[in-house]
């Protein structure tokens, strides 16, 4: 070997030995950093922040309700319109709730790194807090144009106007559940009871706070506004529980009207799933011929007590219809895919908005957290985004998950009540 050779050699050999052992060290140090990021300790940390951030949500989501009802209520005040400080704090701090909501579903499905579920919770937090500010604001400078040209007394004219209004449009609950339960089982209007109870309930809690302003009113060295207060939140809820009550009720009566066409769709369905079948290869065909007589014996099942709960039989047909897709998985043409979805939509719409309906009821009678409010958002999204597609297997798959959602929240919320009640 020649002496520059050796010399280039006797060079390079130690160096690239030095380059070798830092870049292994790097390596490990990268490796060290990214692995303390996702330990039990780092994912720990990013989920106190993450609960942190939904706490501020939930305040930001009542504060927005609050700020609601505050709007409709100054427009009787102001004659007929809100002033324009509550109205654009209003819409201010309602794309702020539903783009935080948005950000705080994207870190809580796991599949965020703990760096990223902090520094988008930090996010939330941000701004959050700063649309608390500006509703805070709003608020304070309403509260102030009250205090200086609304007297108690109109307060209380204006809150009984609306109780009365609500009045007027519950009509007779009673009337609402009677007709129900003489046709159907108590499970389909179970709900409709608990909404029809609850309304009556929250509208008697609303007189009596309504009846003690007015008492104070008369006294100067006493103050109305808990009374008030107390009122305004009582028919808030009774407002609530009495849309429940109208909902289930057409709910019910719709899905009465729909079984006949919802089991017959099914049926067709199976038939064209038949046809798909005789033309597998066996293995596939006999796991597709297994899965079809399975449906079709749930389906007759459904049947046998249709009549009695139609919501629960139009909810079990999509939920079939969505075992039946997927069974089918590619073995349908694009063609018999579509028409598959334009018949299974309207039952999973339907099963959707009854879902949706229950969910709603849940998280407005317990303090639901984050998560529930999340999924109760997603769904009413995904909802919309089903009545407005204009492809059927788009509106279908958006149905499909406005319902899972829906039952996300619903079981949240109901976790959150009895967790309160312990």
């Amino acid at each position: 070997m020649p002496e520059s050779a050796a010399s280039i050699l006797g060079w390079l050999l130690p160096a690239l030995v030095v380059f070798g052992v830092t870049a292994i060290a790097v390596a490990m140090i990268v490796w060290g950093v990214r692995q303390a990021r996702r330990s039990p300790r780092a994912r720990a940390a990013a989920e106190h922040a993450r609960a942190k951030a939904g706490a501020t949500l939930v305040q930001l989501d009542d504060e927005v309700g609050e700020l609601e009802l505050e709007v409709g209520l100054s427009g009787a005040l102001y004659g007929g319109e809100a002033p324009a400080s509550l109205r654009r704090a209003r819409l201010t701090a309602q794309h702020a709730r539903d783009d935080a909501f948005e950000e705080y579903r994207a870190i809580s499905d796991g599949s965020a790194s703990p760096d990223e579920v902090r520094r988008v919770s930090a996010r939330i937090g941000r701004q959050t807090g700063e649309a608390l500010a500006i509703v805070a604001a709003a608020r304070r400078e309403h509260g102030a144009w009250v205090t200086a040209n609304v007297s108690a007394a109109g307060q209380i004219d204006a809150a009984r106007r609306r109780l009365a209004g609500l009045h007027a449009s519950m009509g007779d609950p009673a009337a609402l559940v009677a007709e129900l339960s003489s046709r159907f089982a108590e499970d389909e209007w179970r709900e409709a009871s608990q909404s029809a109870h609850a309304a009556l309930s929250q509208v008697a809690i609303a007189q009596r706070h309504l009846d003690a302003a007015a008492a104070r009113a008369e006294d100067p060295s006493l103050s109305a506004l808990p009374d008030l207060a107390a009122a305004e939140r009582a028919l808030r809820q009774a407002e609530a529980d009495a849309r429940n009550l109208e909902e289930t009720h057409r709910l019910v009566l719709q899905a009465a009207q729909a079984v006949p066409d919802e089991i017959a769709a099914a049926r067709t369905a199976l038939r064209q799933a038949s046809v798909t079948h005789e033309h597998l290869a066996a293995p596939d065909a006999e796991r597709l011929g297994a899965e079809l007589h399975a449906i079709a014996q749930e389906l007759n099942d459904i049947e046998s007590d249709a009549a009695r709960r139609p919501t629960r039989t139009v909810d079990a047909i999509a939920r079939l219809r969505g075992r039946l897709d997927l069974a089918l998985g590619d073995a349908r043409t694009a063609q018999q895919r579509l028409r598959g979805a334009r018949t299974a939509l309207p039952g999973t719409v339907a099963a959707a908005r009854g879902a949706l309906a229950q969910a709603e009821a849940s998280v407005s009678r317990s303090h639901a957290g984050a998560d529930a409010r999340s999924r109760l958002l997603s769904a009413q999204r995904e909802l919309a985004s089903a009545r407005q597609a204009g492809d059927p297997v788009a509106a279908l798959d958006a149905a499909r998950r406005a319902l899972r959602d829906a039952e996300d929240a619903k079981a949240l919320a109901d976790y959150a009540r009895l967790s309160s009640a312990r």
